[in-house]
């Protein structure tokens, strides 16, 4: 799902060069069901990779998502 979902954006996302902080970000997902830990509750706008996240990129945000587990550039 994550692959569809950065193609469908055709930004340049990557996952953050930082790999501790990747790691911890993914295991804390992984362990989250899926779901962003930074969220308060878990809806489909809150799973990995995130809507809030999808839609700065879509503006031209050029940043970190909320976990730090991906940033667009």
């Amino acid at each position: 799902m994550i692959i569809n979902t950065l193609k469908n954006l055709r930004m340049s996302i990557r996952i953050n060069n930082d790999e501790a902080l990747a790691a911890e970000a993914k295991k804390q997902v992984m362990e989250n069901d899926g779901y962003c830990p930074c969220a308060l509750y878990r809806t489909k706008d809150t799973k990995c990779m995130c809507k809030d996240f999808r839609d700065k990129v879509k503006e031209g945000y050029i940043g970190e998502c909320n976990c730090g587990l991906y940033e667009a550039y």
